[in-house]
């Protein structure tokens, strides 16, 4: 199971430090990153496998979204299986 985690913010050191260690610290594993830096705005896409998630999934978007709260960030995390719906008829 995969989901996608985007981040948008005024960049600052450590960001995706922050992000990756806290999928670390839930067995989430980071497949594939891409991030940019528009003027001032820290954005960034990454891939994660779910699979041996220690939470579930809903604990583990909250805790995206809070830590995106406490460092003046929006982070998103979204299931792979949203795609999916959004594509079929």
């Amino acid at each position: 199971m995969r989901a996608v985690i985007t981040v948008v913010g005024k960049d600052a050191v450590g960001i995706l430090a922050k992000v990756s260690g806290r999928c670390s610290e839930h067995r989430v594993n980071v497949t594939e990153v891409t991030q940019s830096i528009l003027q001032d705005m820290f954005c960034m896409i990454m891939m994660v496998d779910i699979s041996a998630c220690d939470i579930p999934f809903t604990a583990l978007v909250d805790e995206m979204a809070a830590l995106g709260q406490a460092n003046g960030l929006v982070i998103h995390c979204m299931h792979e299986d949203i795609f999916n719906a959004m594509h079929t008829i």
